[in-house]
């Protein structure tokens, strides 16, 4: 009995660590979300929130994770940094000054120091919030939502025993412009599990080569296109041809240069305008944002979002 219970245990524990994420013995919500996105589905659109919800809650902060879940967002975008002590950290920008009570590089502070700093909301005002460490941050969203780990490659051999950890490497989302070649070397075993998603910036002269390697030796799930000017959608256009029942189509709406000026400030004015183009003229299927509830709203009234 006794060496049945300790088998039982091993494969719970092993379970944890790998395969589907579950709840209650069903699939979680993250991976329904992983397969609704690795199958190409396009009858509805995924919303990821920028640094988590930053217009609730201090951007990058548990706070801000748990309200984007509660609002029913399918991806939280986050950021990595290190500390001194070599421990990951949730955070954008490589010094504390803007968004923490502290000043100076992430790097020449350890772990205990930043823990006695509180965050900033947007507005530079302090707030009771402290800073997530990475393992923080996917306890939080374990199972809820898919994570994309921004400036996560520098970091990738902290962030993957992190991942195994929690038992949420299945819900990361990795991007990057590294060529097709460096991406299988780079992150080798890990693409059956981690998704990776290629950067390509349309406006630079080798975005035509660099996605034939993509679609030829990679087969990404999706792409993130990017293209700053809206009279110069000729490549734009093309890639929604080219990629149709190939690959998924994300485009950032934080920005006009982003996206060509269909952005989230176009979106307040004229929401069909900008989301609406994306998604129809050029086929989006993934949009980033800083205005999560709202674009969510668009999307509900057009029945594109549960």
């Amino acid at each position: 009995m006794k060496k049945l219970v300790f088998v039982l245990s091993v494969l719970l524990a092993i379970a944890g660590c790998t395969g589907s994420i579950k709840e209650n013995g069903r699939e979680s919500r993250a991976e329904i979300l992983r397969e609704r996105l690795l199958s190409g589905d396009t009858s509805s659109v995924f919303v990821v929130a920028h640094r988590g919800d930053w217009r609730f809650a201090p951007e990058n902060s548990i706070a801000a994770i748990e309200h984007s879940i509660e609002t029913g967002v399918d991806v939280v975008e986050l950021d990595l940094q290190m500390t001194k002590d070599s421990v990951l950290i949730v955070m954008h920008d490589s010094k504390l000054d803007r968004t923490t009570t502290g000043k100076g590089k992430v790097q020449e502070w350890t772990l205990d120091s930043i823990r006695t700093l509180k965050l900033k909301n947007g507005c530079g005002i302090r707030t009771m919030h402290s800073v997530p460490t990475l393992e923080e941050a996917m306890l939080a969203a374990k199972g809820k939502v898919l994570v994309n780990l921004d400036k996560a490659d520098r970091y990738f051999d902290l962030v993957m025993p992190v991942l195994e950890k929690t038992g949420t490497t299945r819900q990361v989302i990795m991007k990057g412009s590294r060529p097709a070649s460096e991406v299988i070397s780079f992150y080798g075993g890990y693409l059956d599990e981690v998704i990776y998603m290629p950067v390509v910036n349309l406006d630079k002269d080798n975005a035509s080569e660099l996605m034939t390697d993509y679609i030829k030796d990679l087969k990404p799930a999706a792409y993130e296109l990017v293209y700053a000017d809206g009279n110069k959608a000729e490549l734009p256009l093309l890639m929604r041809t080219v990629l149709k029942d190939k690959a998924l189509i994300w485009y950032n709406t934080l920005w006009d240069t982003l996206c060509g000026g269909h952005d989230d400030d176009m979106a307040l004015e004229d929401p069909d305008a900008a989301y609406g183009y994306l998604i129809d003229t050029l086929g989006a299927r993934i949009i980033q944002t800083d205005r999560a509830e709202y674009l969510l709203k668009y999307l509900r009234s057009r029945d594109l979002h549960e």
